[in-house]
Parts: C-alpha cells; structure tokens; sequence
C-alpha cells in the first residue's frame, strides 16, 4: 500500500474527501499518492452517520452543485452495496419544508411532504444514499490502489514537506488544517453517536434544529442501528459521554420507542472538520508548485466528496496548462 515512487499529485490526508479526491485524479492519468496520519479507518469519516444531506456547510451557492454531483456518483455505486457500502434508503427529515431549500432539492428525484402516516410531525420524504462509511472507506482505498495510486500513513509537518515531494499537493487534513494552515479557522465540531442492536427499523429518521448542539436521527446501517446525535462547536473530547449517551437513546425512543430496550453495541465520537465557507482554491507557490486546498467540510464531508473531488481535479488541471 506505501509507495516511493515519484508522485505528481501528493494528497495531505487519507478521509472520505482525500481518498475521493485521490480516486479522481489517478483515474484521470495522475501519478496520485496519499499521504495520511491515521489509516482510513481511524479518520473522522469512518464514525461519521454516511446519510447524504447538505447539512450545515456553506457557500450555499456552490455545495447544491458539489452535493447533486456526489448523489449521481452514489445512485451509480448503490448498485453494488456490498462492496461499495453504499444503499438508497427512505427515510424522513422532520420539520423540514421544500421551500426553505435550495435549488438543489429539485434535483433530488421523488423528495416530497411526507404523509402523516410516514411522520405526524411533518417533513420531507426522500430516498437518499445511506453510506457504511468504514466499508466504503476500504472501498475507495483499494480504488484507488487499482488506479495506480498509493497511500502511506505519514504525518505530514508542514505543506511545504509536501511541496517537496511533489509539484503538486491537495490538502484534504481536515481538522489537520489548524497545523497545516495556522489561524485559518477550522474548528472541531464534536459528534457523539450511540450503536445498538437494530430492533426491525428500515428507514432512517433525522430532526435537527440548527440553532440546537442536540440532534435525533436513526440510521439503519448493515448490522446496527446507529442513534445521535450531538453537534458540539469547539468541543475537542474524543471521549463518550454517558450522560449524553443516555440522553440520545432517550431522544430516539420518543421517535421509536423500540430503541429504548435496544442492547447498546458501542460508541463513536468523532470531530467534524467546519470551516465557514468550505476552503476550495488553488494557491501559487514558489518555483511553478501547486497547492489545491479542500477542507473543511464539517459533517457533509461525503455528501459533497465526490463534487469537492473533481472540483480539486479541474484546479490541479488548470494549473497544469
């Protein structure tokens, strides 16, 4: 999986939108190597929920086209879930209304009111990309390795290293930003998530207040019932909460009450890289090199990865020419 050789393109970072961005550009002829601190697994994108929805994520005018584009790619692999870890799943968005969308949501085939019967509460009905994120991680790695690219786990000190290496680096780290690109902005969003053993439910379910740091969804992944959630700003704590647990299982059960018997399986916190806007751009750097930042993506990290990718892929292409 290491590799030595010359690369043309290094990617600062080994989660869902270094390893997306990775996937492009070595299917598209570029000697691609992924330099990463932690192995996918261990990345922030192997504990995210994988429900696609651009939550919580600007500029707005741009994350409608990067999150359409992500879904066309999704559709595609959800025809092979077992490999990819990617489902179209129905589910409801309580207290949510098309009018308050952008338009984006026109592009998101059969999205309607729900009924009464799918949610009393009202919101909106869809059929929407379900993601088991640590499968489709290894995924996209091996991807990856078939088109020529590798991966090393490598801690990376300085962009600069990076540019060394390479005449041209994206920088996907994440929350790595802050020691990448100091004072920059990025913050840590902490997300807390309870596992339990799936008592029969096959629709996921989400309630969020935007205003709120508490959540409510349900998300039936292959073998577990996942439940959230939280939406900490600022907060750095990798540790589980058992309050906070006890109060996400409690929120749920109000949604189904059969969650509130459900054999706890396990735990998951992971902080969501934010930045306000997302950092998508092309920098100059001395002697002809490249820098193409990508981060900052908060929670909608694989909602708009494959959009963010080939957005990265034009800038590296442009900068080509």
């Amino acid at each position: 999986m290491g590799g030595t050789g010359r690369a043309d393109v290094t990617i600062v970072g080994g989660g869902v939108i270094g390893l997306s961005t990775a996937v492009v550009l070595a299917e598209r002829g570029r000697r691609v190597r992924v330099w990463t601190r932690d192995p996918a697994e261990r990345t922030t994108s192997a504990v995210a929920g994988g429900l696609w929805w651009p939550y919580r994520i600007e500029p707005e005018a741009l994350v409608g086209a990067w999150s359409v584009r992500s879904l066309e790619v999704y559709e595609e692999l959800a025809a092979d879930p077992e490999h990819t870890g990617v489902r179209m799943v129905e589910g409801v968005h309580a207290k949510i209304h098309l009018d308050s969308l952008g338009p984006w949501a026109a592009r998101v085939r059969g999205l309607r009111p729900a009924t009464p019967e799918e949610y009393a509460g009202g919101g909106l009905w869809a059929r929407l990309p379900l993601i088991d994120m640590p499968t489709h991680l290894a995924w996209l790695r091996e991807r990856l390795l078939a088109a020529g690219g590798t991966v090393e786990e490598r801690t990376v000190r300085s962009l600069d290293e990076a540019l060394g290496a390479a005449p041209c680096v994206v920088n996907c780290s994440g929350l790595g930003a802050r020691h990448l690109v100091p004072g920059d902005g990025v913050r840590p969003v902490r997300g807390q998530l309870v596992l339990v053993e799936n008592p029969g439910i096959r629709t996921w379910f989400t309630a969020a207040d935007a205003a709120s740091a508490t959540l409510t969804y349900l998300l039936p992944q292959p073998g577990h019932l996942v439940l959230g959630g939280t939406a900490d700003d600022g907060d750095w704590s990798l540790e589980p909460d058992p309050a906070v647990a006890a109060e996400i299982v409690e929120r749920c059960a109000r949604v189904r009450p059969e969650v509130a018997t459900a054999r706890v399986v396990g735990h998951r916190v992971g902080l969501r890289p934010a930045r306000s806007p997302v950092r998508l751009e092309r920098e100059a750097r001395d002697g002809g090199r490249v820098l193409v930042h990508n981060y900052g993506h908060g929670g909608a990290g694989v909602t708009v990865a494959w959009g963010c990718a080939e957005e990265a892929a034009r800038l590296v292409a442009e900068a080509a020419t």
